[in-house]
C-alpha cells in the first residue's frame, strides 16, 4: 500500500506528528515518533525549518525509523528537505508565496532528486494563513486574513482543479492562534480533497473544534517538542481528534 491510499484510507480524522529535525538531535527525534506513535498518531512528517536538511535530515529520519513502523513523510521547505531514507514527501508548492520559487522554482531542484531516491510524492497544496510565522516570512507569503475565509477555499478549489490532492492551511510554527474554524468549514465546503490544518494547536479544544469543522488531519508539532508529558498529552488530543 503507498503512503498515500493508506492516510486516505484512514476512518475518521487523523493526527499527524511533525518533527523537525534542526531542533534536536536524532535520539530524540526517534524518542518522540515512539512516543506519539503510543499515543496513537496515524504518521510522522519530517521537516519544516530551512535547516533541516543534508546528514542532519537523512540521520533523523533514520534514527525515526529504527523505532516506528509508521509512515515517514517529508515536510521541504525547499530542496534540501529531500532524504533518500524516508517513505514518502508531501511534495508541495506554497500557493500564496509571492516569489517563483516557493511555488514551482524548489520543486524543480527537488524532483529529480525524489525520481532518484524512489520517494512517493504526495501532491499538495500549502496555504500560509496569519499570523504565517517563520514559514511565511521566508516564504514571502501573501498571508491570508482570518477574515477572509472564502480566499482560502478559493485556492484550496484552485488546488484540488491542479489535481492536488491534500491542502495544507498553516498558521505558522508556533502560532498565538491556530486557522480558524470558519476558514476550514470555508474550505471543506469548497474542496473534496484531503485538508490538513497545522499551527498553534496547542491543546485539545483547539484540535477537536478543528477536526470538528472539517479538517481530515491535524498536525501538531510545537506541543510535542515541549510538553513535559509528551505521550500524555498526546493522547488527550488524538482522541479527542479521532472523536470527531
Amino acid at each position: 500500500m503507498t503512503v498515500e491510499s493508506y492516510l486516505s484510507s484512514i476512518e475518521g480524522k487523523a493526527h499527524l506528528t511533525l518533527i523537525d529535525p534542526a531542533k534536536q538531535e536524532p535520539a530524540e527525534a526517534a524518542k518522540i515518533a515512539s512516543d506519539a506513535e503510543s499515543a496513537g498518531t496515524d504518521g510522522i512528517m519530517v521537516g519544516g525549518s530551512t535547516s533541516a536538511g543534508g546528514k542532519l535530515l537523512d540521520e533523523t529520519v533514520l534514527a525515526i525509523k529504527g523505532v516506528t513502523e509508521l509512515p515517514v513523510i517529508l515536510f521541504p521547505s525547499n530542496e534540501a528537505g529531500v532524504s533518500r531514507n524516508a517513505d514518502a514527501i508531501f511534495f508541495m508548492s506554497m500557493m500564496n508565496s509571492r516569489d517563483p520559487y516557493f511555488i514551482t522554482g524548489a520543486q524543480r531542484l527537488g524532483a529529480p532528486f525524489v525520481k532518484k531516491f524512489g520517494l512517493e510524492p504526495i501532491p499538495m497544496a500549502y496555504l500560509l494563513i496569519e499570523p504565517g510565522g517563520a514559514a511565511g516570512r521566508v516564504g514571502k507569503a501573501n498571508l491570508i486574513p482570518h477574515s477572509e475565509p472564502e480566499l482560502a477555499a478559493s485556492y484550496a478549489l484552485a488546488a484540488q482543479y491542479l489535481g492536488m490532492r491534500f491542502v495544507y492551511l498553516e498558521a505558522g510554527s508556533g502560532a498565538e492562534k491556530p486557522v480558524p474554524m470558519q476558514m476550514v468549514e470555508a474550505v471543506r465546503k469548497a474542496v473534496d480533497i484531503k485538508i490538513i490544518v497545522g499551527g498553534g494547536i496547542r491543546n485539545v479544544k483547539d484540535a477537536a473544534d478543528r477536526a470538528k469543522a472539517g479538517a481530515d488531519f491535524i498536525v501538531t508539532g510545537t506541543l510535542v517538542e515541549n510538553a513535559q508529558d509528551r505521550k500524555g498529552e498526546l493522547e488527550k488530543i488524538i482522541s479527542a481528534i479521532k472523536s470527531k
